[in-house]
C-alpha cells in the first residue's frame, strides 16, 4: 500500500468517526411562527435570531437542520421539540 493509500484510508476513517447528528426541523401547517421559534430557544439553546431564520427556513423550505452534535446530546433536544407538537427528527 503506498503513502497516498494510506493517508487516504485514515482520512476517511477519521471522517466516519467525527460525523455528527443532525436534528431536522420540518415545516407543518399548525404550529405559529411565535411557537417554532420559543421552542427552538428553549430547546435547542438558539437565540432569538437564530430561531427565527431556522422557522423561516422550515416555512419557505420545508425542513432546517436546527442542532448539530452527538446522538445523546440531541436525544432529549429533539424530545422537547417532539413534546412541543413540532415534526422533527435526528438524521
Amino acid at each position: 500500500m503506498s503513502t497516498k493509500e494510506k493517508i487516504s484510508e485514515e482520512l476517511l476513517l477519521e471522517e466516519d468517526v467525527l460525523k455528527e447528528n443532525e436534528i431536522v426541523l420540518y415545516n407543518d401547517d399548525v404550529n405559529t411562527f411565535d411557537h417554532v421559534i420559543e421552542t427552538l430557544i428553549i430547546a435547542c439553546d438558539h437565540t432569538p435570531l437564530q430561531a427565527e431564520q431556522c422557522s423561516l427556513i422550515v416555512h419557505y423550505k420545508g425542513k432546517c437542520t436546527v442542532k448539530t452534535g452527538s446522538y445523546e446530546d440531541l436525544r432529549p433536544r429533539c424530545a422537547k421539540l417532539l413534546e412541543e407538537g413540532l415534526s422533527a427528527e435526528i438524521v
